[in-house]
């Protein structure tokens, strides 16, 4: 359940009041705050605001007026949070609203009825706030669905979306050679679309509720110690190969995303107690992160005279630290997803990649990915989980654990070492 209260944040005698969202998710308080256009004196708010039963008819007077000011817009934002999803919400997100309320969109028409139409919607009311990869993932899945919409002639209602639909669409999915969890993925999105058609009155099928997205567990790719000790003890390698292996033993030591360590660089480290510590802001979360230096990445820097290695771009290091395994022989049966090409059906006939799960040599399946889940993987059991959850940035204990692949039967037998 969320909350909304106000508070006057300026050192000026009259200012603007600020609002402040208070909710709690997932086990998760979140507070997040916007400024209003509710300008109040200084010394009203803190001496005549909170009076209760005032003498001075002027005061009452004024509290009735800012404090229906104040219902207002509260009961407009509680209204907003609770049509929106949790995971969405955050201060750009309640700026919005608190914008919109003072000068809300004039509707020209309503919104359409047609699955598809919809969804196109969605994407651009959502496109100010989201990502650019998630927009990215949200159009892949509306492409497909526009593809399953022409296979099938006929167009799609909000209320169509049914278990059938689901069963079709699936079969139809396999059919085009997409993995299960892509297509998991894809009845996601379309049932978060779907809520929100939901949220603005349209008509869901009764099975709505129904309707799950259903992936399979699949292995987590990462690199051992010891494969990472092999890594580091490979000096005969290019220049170019010898740079992306260090920034590999890097994401390794540190738990981030390429988009965050290709872009350190040593004027982000301090030290405290004579600690480094690396001070950034995380592209997908815009989190301000302070990660301490493992030795490792300190004798990475003290080869290169301080330096982090020279950046390059996320496809060529994708394919750059295939190579890198593939040299230090890092080269196990080992099973996975591996995009492979396809026989496409569009009309130009060209090659299409799905993932395809399957044995492969292991460095076949490195990718730039690979060292945040290599850190999260090496250290549990090491390092706190609380410590670990705060480097990686997952929400929850179990998102990390999911993320690491680690089971109810995996956390029971760790138990068992305290006994």
């Amino acid at each position: 359940m969320a909350t909304v209260n106000f508070l006057y944040r300026s050192t000026k005698d009259e200012a603007p009041l600020n609002l402040r969202l208070l909710y709690r998710h997932n086990g998760k308080d979140y507070v997040f705050g916007a400024k209003t256009k509710l300008k109040v004196s200084k010394n009203y708010w803190s001496k005549q605001h909170q009076q209760s039963r005032p003498k001075d008819v002027d005061i009452s007077n004024k509290q009735l007026e800012v404090n229906k000011k104040i219902n207002k817009i509260e009961n407009f934002i509680l209204k907003a949070f609770d049509n929106a999803n949790p995971v969405e919400v955050d201060k750009k997100w309640l700026q919005n609203k608190v914008e919109l309320f003072y000068n809300p969109i004039e509707e020209t028409s309503e919104l359409p009825n047609e699955l598809l139409n919809y969804f196109e919607h969605y994407i651009q009311s959502k496109k100010a706030r989201l990502k650019n990869q998630t927009c990215k993932n949200y159009n892949t899945v509306f492409n497909l669905l526009s593809r399953y919409q022409t296979h099938k002639k006929t167009t799609f209602l909000i209320k169509d979306f049914n278990l059938k639909f689901q069963s079709d669409f699936e079969q139809y999915c396999y059919s085009q050679n997409y993995a299960v969890n892509t297509i998991a993925k894809a009845i996601a999105v379309i049932i978060t679309v779907c809520r929100d058609a939901k949220y603005n009155g349209k008509e869901l099928s009764y099975q709505f509720e129904k309707i799950k997205a259903k992936g399979k567990k699949t292995d987590k790719i990462y690199l051992t110690q010891a494969e990472i000790d092999t890594l580091e003890a490979k000096t005969d390698l290019p220049e170019y190969l010898d740079n992306a292996k260090d920034w590999l033993i890097i994401s390794c030591y540190t738990g981030q995303r390429v988009s965050d360590f290709m872009r350190f660089t040593p004027e982000m480290i301090r030290y405290e107690n004579g600690k480094p510590l690396l001070e950034f802001t995380q592209k997908k979360t815009d989190k301000l992160m302070t990660v301490p230096l493992h030795p490792k990445v300190m004798d990475i820097l003290n080869k290169r005279d301080g330096n982090f290695p020279r950046p390059i771009s996320s496809q060529n290091y994708n394919d750059y630290i295939k190579d890198v395994c593939k040299e230090a022989e890092i080269n196990q049966l080992t099973k996975g997803s591996l995009l492979q090409k396809v026989d496409s059906e569009k009309k130009d006939k060209k090659k299409e990649y799905r993932k395809v799960y399957d044995t492969f040599e292991k460095y076949k399946l490195v990718s730039s990915h690979i060292g945040r889940r290599s850190f999260a993987s090496n250290f549990y059991g090491k390092i706190p989980t609380t410590y670990l959850i705060y480097i990686t940035g997952h929400s929850t204990e179990k998102m990390f654990l999911n993320y690491i692949g680690k089971s109810n039967k995996d956390l029971a037998l760790e138990i068992t070492n305290y006994f």
